[in-house]
């Protein structure tokens, strides 16, 4: 993609102080369209790409400069939606983003990723400091049932990610009844056990706070009977995960 190039991306929104979403005080931008229908999203509002406010990259770090000394040991952060979706336009956010010294961290999926693609994925590698991998599912049946679509371009991702030596921290959202079972868990702590790049996990509790968006926009919500994720529980499910991806290790040795 050319220097001169300005594209212009679809962004929902933008958070001044995000905290959450990698390491430090953070700028986080809200990317719109999202090609996965996963039961507990909290951000229907996303989904349909080609809407939101229509922004450069350029504009987005100049909102970004305004509390640029706040983020001193954060960053910018791409989020959605999935970012992904709008590839060129990540790539020219992030790659404008490292000339001015910025840490660069990108929240996805991986559901976008394609191999014939890799030379575009690869100029956005090279200006990648972090990824934010959302593990949805340890299976491809799982997978499909919680979001849509199949596992297989994630796994991929997490592979090329792996390849190219950059970190990624796995989140995993854990729901009464569907992700919280310890057969998966164990299952998940296998599979995490063979990626060199991983450099921590989240387990996020599930929660009922989208429930408002859904009614909003004339949605039935997919998990109206289930309760939030106890926080105790949420703990000793990322105990099993640890256990099974620390036995996984043993065993490699």
């Amino acid at each position: 993609m050319a220097e001169e190039y300005n594209h212009k991306g679809y962004i929902h929104s933008t958070e001044s102080f995000g905290t959450v979403d990698g390491p430090g005080v953070r700028f986080v931008v809200f990317f719109q369209g999202c090609p996965m229908r996963c039961l507990y999203c909290h951000n229907p509002d996303t989904w349909k790409p080609g809407q939101g406010q229509q922004m450069t990259a350029d504009e987005i770090l100049e909102a970004y400069r305004k509390n640029e000394v706040f983020y001193k040991n954060g960053g910018i952060t791409a989020t959605g939606g999935e970012p992904l979706m709008q590839l060129d336009f990540l790539t020219e956010l992030f790659r404008k983003a490292k000339k001015q010294g910025i840490h660069t961290c990108l929240d996805t999926s991986g559901i976008m990723y394609r191999k014939e693609r890799q030379e575009e994925f690869d100029r956005l590698f090279e200006v990648l400091d972090l990824v934010l991998l959302d593990f949805k599912h340890s299976n491809e049946e799982g997978h499909k049932n919680l979001t849509g679509l199949g596992q297989k371009h994630v796994l991929e991702f997490a592979r090329a990610l792996e390849e190219k030596e950059i970190p990624m921290i796995v989140r995993h959202v854990v729901v009464p009844g569907i992700t919280d079972d310890e057969t998966h868990l164990k299952s998940l702590g296998k599979l995490l056990a063979g990626f060199r790049n991983l450099k921590g996990l989240e387990i996020l509790p599930y929660h009922t706070m989208g429930k408002a968006k859904y009614e909003k926009l004339g949605l039935n919500y997919p998990l109206e009977q289930v309760e939030n994720m106890d926080k105790e529980k949420a703990r000793e499910a990322r105990n099993i995960i640890l256990r099974s991806f620390k036995n996984e290790k043993m065993i490699a040795i």
